[in-house]
């Protein structure tokens, strides 16, 4: 299995490689290349996850060459997560291939787009299936570069490269913890191999574990875009839609809460680490979902969105739900994707990203209308559609938490923060969500629509129905307690109940492995979705020309902006350091470089009166003994 993990890695590399260095000359065979071999990998990937037995772990690696301390692995580890991440990851890189293709079909520079998103996909099949967290650091980064170019594809325009390297920087600053926390992690077990890490944390934890953890949440903070560095990712829209899509479902931002959930039994060992990871994801879920309602373009409606569901994902993990927190990052995986593929349809019709302009849509493409319909019933988890279960499961396991607890098990006080900004952002969700559907689909155009260019290309519409399915059906896993759980097993690839584990379980209390609605927290979840929505739609009927949004008052424009964060580390970083950038640029050019250009001056000036001394006149030099002469004489005359 590990062998087929390797070729579904390599494709896409492969892919890359040949994209980027002949795709131009070639666009029939750039568009292969994008495609042929991610549908390989897809094929991969999924008979990987088939072949998986529930439980177990296959690994094999190669050492590099020696450092003098720690050893490097190139090694693939394959268990049920994993496996279960790279098929997702697979799919849903292969629909924005196949979907980019009919989108990008104008654009002169596809070639080079479309190898960076296979090798955006590559180095996310590297994070997920590596079991050594060096070679996991070198795929982290890949996608940092990969997604500067991808963000700043349009880069003619200045705010795509602000925009690009907002995202690299901001993204860069969560590395730098990151990278110190892979090497703390490292050293305190003597391995920077995944397995010797979580095997070597003893039953009552140790500072090396919380120290690493809390220094790696910088990294989940950049990459998934929490609270303090969120405001990266909706500046990222400015990217082609299909990148917003391959971002936001699978790849990247996923990215944060799947290392957490890679490494689990070194997190739950710190409690600090899981306090600090629930205050962090109570503060985002909530402000995010406050954001997106005050926002008037699509894709950045859609991108706080994201930003609030994956705090919902880090919140699950803090508060104990490793599974069920996988299981939110599989549903908000497609129903993502298919909310950004269709915002792309949307927009080609409309001629504008601005929910202000449109209306009416779902008489032009009903096909959108249906599958956006399900892809945002999900995002707000209407039941049964596959949001439902997934965010019931992670506040499911907060309930427990916070209410049962336990030996062993997180802090209470993560579990109510999971569970108050949870149901709270069911509400808001439910609002911002409904009015982006009645505001886009219904009512009249409020600008005039561009005249269409024909029928939106099928492969613009496949991938939609392909991503509802799951977007409806993948939450009925979560009825069944026994499947999911025992299929990721723990970190040791030991399933959940198995004899082998009693003393190997993440948490001993079954209550965090039943991924099934509870009756509390989803009556509460459920009457705020009905108010937030019951609320946005009365506001509608009332005047179907008027923003709902203008409820917040003087509150939304603060919101629009994010809180004016930016502004914020604008004066608290970003001016401080261009002063001291002007100072030390001050101090070299002119006292540094003053010294050595009086230096150079002063020995010019010697040179030149020596010079002026040596001129080959006989006159000259014989004035000079004579006024030497003089000298002397004078002197010897004084001092007698």
């Amino acid at each position: 299995m590990t062998t087929a993990a390797a070729l579904a890695t390599g494709l896409p590399f492969l892919a890359a490689v040949l994209g980027l260095a002949f795709g131009r000359r070639f666009p029939a065979a750039a568009r292969a290349l994008a495609t042929l071999p991610l549908a390989a990998s897809v094929l991969l990937t999924w008979a990987v996850a088939v072949r998986h037995d529930s439980g177990g772990v296959t690994e094999h690696g190669t050492e590099l060459t020696p450092t003098g301390a720690l050893d490097i692995t190139l090694s693939m580890r394959v268990d049920g997560l994993s496996a279960i991440v790279a098929a997702l990851v697979a799919t849903v890189a292969l629909l924005v291939q196949v979907y980019s293709a009919a989108y990008m079909r104008k654009d002169p520079r596809y070639s080079s787009y479309a190898a960076l998103i296979s090798l955006f996909s590559a180095a996310m099949l590297l994070v997920v299936y590596t079991g050594d967290l060096i070679v996991l650091l070198v795929g982290w980064e890949v996608m940092g570069v990969c997604s500067y170019f991808l963000i700043g594809h349009y880069w003619e325009t200045e705010v795509a490269r602000a925009a690009a390297v907002k995202a690299f920087l901001v993204t860069k600053l969560g590395d730098v913890p990151f990278l110190i926390g892979v090497l703390v992690l490292g050293v305190g077990a003597g391995s920077f191999r995944i397995g010797a890490i979580v095997d070597g944390v003893p039953p009552g934890g140790a500072g090396w574990a919380t120290a690493g953890t809390l220094l790696m949440l910088g990294g989940v903070a950049g990459k998934s875009a929490q609270v303090p560095l969120q405001t990266w990712l909706p500046d990222a829209m400015t990217g082609p839609t299909p990148v917003s899509a391959l971002i936001h479902a699978a790849t990247m931002v996923a990215a944060g809460a799947y290392v957490v959930a890679r490494l689990y039994p070194v997190f739950l060992a710190s409690d600090a680490t899981l306090v600090v990871l629930a205050v962090m994801a109570a503060l985002t879920m909530v402000s995010s979902a406050l954001f997106a309602f005050a926002q008037d373009d699509l894709k950045r409606v859609l991108a706080w969105s994201t930003v609030s569901q994956l705090a919902y994902m880090t919140g699950g993990l803090a508060a104990g739900g490793r599974d069920a927190a996988v299981f939110h990052l599989l549903t908000h995986g497609a129903f993502k994707a298919l909310l950004f593929l269709a915002a792309g349809v949307v927009i080609h019709l409309a001629g504008t990203g601005r929910i202000s302009d449109m209306g009416g849509l779902r008489r032009r493409e009903p096909l959108v209308f249906w599958t956006m319909t399900a892809g945002l019933g999900a995002l707000v988890g209407v039941p049964p559609l596959s949001g439902f279960f997934s965010k019931e499961a992670v506040l499911g396991a907060a309930e427990h938490t916070a209410i049962d607890g336990g030996a062993g098990a997180p802090p209470a006080v993560t579990g109510w923060l999971v569970i108050v900004a949870g149901v709270l952002t069911a509400g808001l969700t439910a609002a911002y969500a409904t009015r982006l559907w009645l505001r886009v689909f219904f009512g009249e155009a409020r600008k005039p629509a561009p005249e269409p260019h024909g029928p939106t290309p099928v492969l613009m519409l496949w991938p939609l129905a392909v991503l509802t399915v799951p977007t409806v059906l993948l939450g009925v896993i979560g009825l069944n307690e026994s499947w999911l759980p025992a299929w990721l097993g723990d970190a040791d690839g030991r399933a959940y109940g198995s004899a082998d584990a009693a003393n190997g379980l993440l948490l001993q209390a079954p209550a965090y492995y039943d991924l099934a609605p509870r009756l509390g927290t989803s009556l509460a979840a459920v009457a705020l979705l009905a108010l937030g929505a019951g609320a946005v739609y009365a506001l509608w009927r009332r005047d179907p020309a008027a923003d709902p949004a203008r409820v917040l008052g003087r509150l939304r424009g603060p919101a629009e902006r994010g809180f004016d964060v930016d502004r914020l580390y604008d004066a608290v970083v970003v001016r401080p350091v261009w002063l001291a950038a002007r100072a030390t640029r001050f101090v070299d050019r002119v006292v540094i470089d003053g010294y050595v250009h009086a230096a150079a001056q002063g020995t010019w000036l010697a040179g030149g009166g020596v010079r002026r001394s040596q001129n080959g006149n006989v006159q000259v030099y014989l004035a000079g003994v004579l006024a030497g002469f003089v000298v002397l004489a004078v002197t010897v005359a004084v001092r007698a």
